[in-house]
């Protein structure tokens, strides 16, 4: 149901989510050959019909999604094959739609991994040993259907075609934009600058730009461009580079990026 890649400093890791559970791929480290070991396979719990949500965080974990809410945390060694499953997450009531982990500098007392959920729910957790959940946002009746995180702001897109941004540290709201007509499919974020992509059903890709104000603190939207991809619902959207000078989307049904 998902793929992705997960950068940590030892590993670079394909973790692969589908019906039957998790499984960690090797990658290629360094651009110099696969790691040293086999695939791992873990299967779900029994409670769960699927995997979905994926992200590195906290130098060491792998964390995914589950359909019953619970969001599975993986140890992963810097080197050898015991990858165990050291926590298991569970705050959520819906099941989870969307990982993210902290991919600029957050301020201090900010959460560093954001889930998400059918229902909307965002719950706002600190990494470490343990995982500490500093907060939860009550979900508005809309599916938040992709979330990011980049210097403590948390931007999610929902299912009514809105953005929301919020403080990672405090859970308060600061802006929100009806960025599209119908339901956003994905959110991507470039750590270099701080745009933000988004891509929804309407067949619009709108690019925006996050920052703080530097006399408020506040924090801020700006819109940047938008992308008409005719007669096509569009589902996927990344940058192509960490700085967001290029991006790329495909749609549904869509044999073309």
């Amino acid at each position: 149901s998902q793929a992705a890649w997960c950068e940590l400093p030892s590993r670079v890791l394909l973790v692969l989510t589908s019906q039957r559970g998790v499984q960690v791929r090797p990658g290629v480290l360094g651009g110099v050959g696969p790691c040293p070991w086999v695939t791992q396979t873990r299967s779900l719990p029994a409670h769960s019909v699927f995997a979905r949500g994926i992200a590195a965080a906290g130098g060491r974990f792998i964390c995914v999604g589950t359909s019953s809410g619970a969001v599975l945390v993986f140890d992963i060694p810097p080197r050898g094959t015991n990858v165990t499953l050291s926590e298991i997450l569970e705050q959520h009531q819906d099941p989870i739609t969307d990982i993210a982990a902290e991919q600029g500098q957050a301020p201090d007392g900010a959460g560093d991994l954001v889930t998400a959920d059918d229902s909307g729910t965002l719950c706002l957790w600190s990494t470490g040993e343990e995982f500490t959940l500093l907060g939860k946002i009550p979900g508005s009746g809309s599916t938040c259907s992709s979330v990011t995180l980049w210097n403590g702001i948390v931007a999610a897109g929902y299912g009514n075609g809105q953005i929301r941004l919020w403080e990672a540290g405090s859970g308060r709201i600061r802006a929100q934009v009806s960025a599209h007509a119908r339901w956003i499919y994905a959110l991507d974020l470039a750590p270099l600058t701080g745009k933000l992509l988004s891509g929804a059903e309407d067949s619009f890709v709108h690019v925006w730009q996050l920052g703080r104000n530097p006399d408020t603190d506040d924090i801020e939207i700006q819109h940047c461009h938008a992308e008409c991809v005719t007669d096509t619902q569009v589902c996927g959207a990344r940058f192509c580079d960490p700085a967001g000078d290029t991006f790329a989307v495909t749609g549904y049904d869509l044999s073309e990026i």
